[in-house]
């Protein structure tokens, strides 16, 4: 019997995500690489997936009283290596719908075996994506603003999407929701992978760019190289002890100042790396910030 995911929460049931909820964010196969062959998905504890056979979304809708206006296009992390699905996925968007703001979750394709292919841009291609798809339903889902929300490694390619959004590749275009714009209203970048250079976290490096990447690669993924005037409006936390050195967020916080780009940036003492909602000590404040923050965006 399916049981409706909004019923199971009213109910107080735990329920795994419902994989008919699931839908494809392209039609037919995904551009900028093979799909692989059925059964190369694996989940793993806490709803990590990893070997992503085919990119797609879980839309949660604002309740129709309520909406602020917004929406926001979730990439977790995981190093571009596996997707880190609850804590930095689901567990946001329920939070984001108990304040009024739709959320988009996002499988995008990742996985530890090259022989997948899902170096850049494939990763960047279904980000980009997800954006339009989400824009795409602003009429049903009363949106004015689309923005996105990415946690380490989903932090990094949360960043490139508000830095990159001119950039244009031979594989979109295909349809309506491909000529929509991709620019991000607002960024949130949660503990971000930022740098591929001297502060880069060496394994979201190697899984995008591969073993030796270019110079030019790694400027090009380097995003607090590529901000610009542009770039719409940022909120950043992390902590001083984080795996991901901090100065990755220290850094594009400061390349948005120098742009004159609204940036809010947050950085606590203690927390280490990928704590979600669940930070302990004074990095637990960080979601009532970035409560207060998204009312100001509206």
């Amino acid at each position: 019997m399916k049981i409706d995911w909004m019923v199971a929460l009213v109910m107080g049931l735990t329920l795994p995500v419902a994989v008919a909820e699931w839908k494809p964010l392209w039609e037919g196969d995904a551009p900028g690489a093979p799909r692989p062959p059925a059964g190369s998905e694996t989940e793993g504890k806490g709803g990590r997936l990893s070997h992503i056979e085919q990119p797609q979304y879980f839309l949660y809708p604002a309740p129709a009283s309520g909406r602020t206006g917004q929406g926001v296009v979730i990439l977790p992390g995981g190093g571009y290596t596996i997707l880190a699905m609850n804590h930095e996925g689901h567990d946001y968007a329920k939070w984001l719908n108990e304040r009024g703001i739709s959320a988009m979750v996002v499988k995008y394709r990742v996985s530890g075996n090259d022989g997948f292919g899902y170096g850049y841009p494939v990763p960047y291609l279904d980000a980009r994506r997800a954006i339009r798809t989400m824009r795409s339903m602003a009429g049903e889902l009363g949106l004015e603003k689309v923005g996105v929300m990415g946690s380490s490694a989903g932090g990094h390619l949360a960043s490139v999407c508000v830095t990159r959004f001119a950039d244009t590749f031979e594989e979109e275009g295909k349809d309506a929701i491909d000529k929509l714009a991709c620019r991000p209203d607002f960024g949130i970048l949660v503990y971000p992978v930022i740098s591929m250079g001297d502060v880069a976290h060496g394994g979201s490096r190697r899984r995008l760019l591969g073993p030796e990447p270019s110079a030019e690669m790694l400027d090009k993924l380097s995003t607090e190289k590529q901000v610009t005037g542009k770039t719409p409006p940022c909120f950043l936390v992390t902590t001083s002890d984080d795996g991901v050195d901090c100065r990755n967020s220290l850094r594009f916080a400061e390349a948005c100042k120098t742009a004159g780009v609204p940036v809010a940036l947050h950085v606590f003492e203690t927390g280490g790396h990928g704590y979600g909602l669940k930070g302990k000590g004074p990095v637990s404040a960080w979601p009532s910030l970035l409560e207060a923050w998204l009312e100001r965006r509206r």
